[in-house]
C-alpha cells in the first residue's frame, strides 16, 4: 500500500462583513461558535481590505453578509472576503445572504435592461464561492442563476406561528400584494389553516422605480382580519395602499407581514401612518433604532440560518427543514 493516509476533522468557521453583524453574531451562538475575527480597512478612496486573523486552510468557511444600504459597498466587501478566503485555502466557500441585493432585477421588463440577479450569481461563482444559501428570493428563478448549490430558505415557518399564534381567533383571510405573489399566499393559507385567499390588482409603470398603484381587491375580505404578506418592504407605498384597499373593501383589520425590511425613506413614516395595526418583519437586513416604531414586530431569522448552516456543514439535508412542516394543520 503507498500513500499517506490522514483522517481530518471538518472545520466549520463563520465570518462576517459589517453590513449586519448582529446577525451574524446570532447565527454563530445558534452554532455554538463565534464569528472569526477579521480585521476590515477602508482607505481614502474607499478602497476596502480584507484580512482574517486566523488560519482557514481547509475549512468548510460560511461568510454571511446581507446586502443593505449602502448595498455596493457591502456587496464588493462580501466578494472580497470570498476571494481572501480562496486564496487562503479554505476547503468550501459557502456565501449566506440573508438579503440577495438586486434580486428585483431578475428579468426584462425592457429593452437595453440588464438583468443584475444573474451577474450578481457569476460575480459571487468567479469570486470563489461554491454554494449560496439566500432567504426569500425575489423570485425561484433567481436560484437558477447560480452555478452551484443553492439553498433557498423560507421565513414563512418562523412568520406564520407567529401570527397564528397572536390572529387565528380571527376570522382570517391571506392577501397577496400582486397576482404574482399568489402561490406564496397559498402556502400562507395552508399554514394558516386553510384560509381564504385574496390579492390586489395593480399597475406598475415600467419606467419608475418604486412606483405602483394598488387598483382594487380580487376576493372576499369583508368582515376578515386580512394578513398582508410580501417579501420585501422598501418604501413601503405600494403594500400601504394594498392596506388601504383592503380596508376600503370592508375589511375588519389588516396585518403587514414582510421578510426584508430595507424601509428606504419615506418607509418609515407611510408605516406609522397607515391603516396596518402590526407590521412583521425579519431582521434578515438590520434596522437601526431610528427606524423602529411602535408598529413593529421584529423576528429574528438566526435560527433558521444556523439550521440551514449546520445541515449544509454535516452533509444533511436542507429541504427537511421545511418538509416536516411544510404544511401547518390547526
Amino acid at each position: 500500500m503507498t500513500g499517506v493516509k490522514r483522517t481530518n476533522e471538518k472545520n466549520l468557521m463563520i465570518f462576517s462583513g459589517r453590513a449586519h453583524p448582529a446577525l451574524a453574531e446570532e447565527v454563530a451562538y445558534q452554532l455554538e461558535t463565534q464569528v472569526v475575527p477579521t480585521d476590515f480597512r477602508t482607505f481614502a478612496n474607499s478602497e476596502i481590505y480584507v484580512r482574517f486573523q486566523e488560519s482557514v486552510r481547509g475549512s468548510d468557511a460560511f461568510v454571511i453578509q446581507s446586502h443593505t444600504a449602502p448595498i455596493n459597498e457591502w456587496i464588493m466587501e462580501n466578494l472580497i472576503m470570498i476571494d481572501a478566503l480562496k486564496r487562503a485555502s479554505a476547503k468550501r466557500i459557502t456565501t449566506v445572504m440573508p438579503f440577495y441585493g438586486y434580486a428585483r432585477q431578475d428579468k426584462k421588463h425592457l429593452g437595453r435592461e440588464p438583468i443584475s440577479a444573474r451577474l450578481m450569481a457569476d460575480l459571487f461563482k468567479t469570486a470563489g464561492a461554491d454554494r449560496l444559501i439566500a432567504v426569500d428570493l425575489h423570485t425561484e428563478q433567481i436560484s437558477g442563476f447560480f452555478d452551484g448549490p443553492v439553498d433557498h430558505l423560507q421565513a414563512i415557518p418562523i412568520l406564520s406561528e407567529y401570527v397564528y399564534d397572536k390572529y387565528h381567533h380571527h376570522n382570517l383571510c391571506v392577501v397577496s400584494p400582486d397576482a404574482g405573489r399568489i402561490k406564496v399566499a397559498e402556502k400562507w393559507a395552508n399554514r394558516l389553516g386553510g384560509t381564504p385567499l385574496a390579492f390586489i390588482h395593480k399597475t406598475r409603470d415600467p419606467h419608475k422605480a418604486n412606483q405602483s398603484v394598488a387598483n382594487r381587491v380580487v376576493g372576499d375580505v369583508e368582515g376578515r382580519m386580512c394578513i398582508l404578506v410580501d417579501d420585501m418592504i422598501d418604501s413601503g407605498g405600494t403594500i400601504c395602499q394594498a392596506a388601504d384597499a383592503i380596508m376600503a373593501a370592508g375589511a375588519s383589520g389588516v396585518v403587514i407581514v414582510a421578510t426584508h425590511g430595507i424601509l428606504s425613506d419615506p418607509a418609515v413614516e407611510r408605516l406609522k401612518a397607515s391603516v396596518a395595526r402590526e407590521v412583521v418583519l425579519t431582521n434578515t437586513l438590520p434596522i437601526p433604532e431610528e427606524k423602529r416604531f411602535d408598529k413593529l414586530t421584529e423576528l429574528s431569522i438566526a435560527p433558521l440560518i444556523g439550521d440551514a448552516i449546520r445541515e449544509v456543514f454535516e452533509d444533511g439535508s436542507v429541504t427537511s427543514l421545511f418538509d416536516h412542516a411544510s404544511e401547518r394543520a390547526h
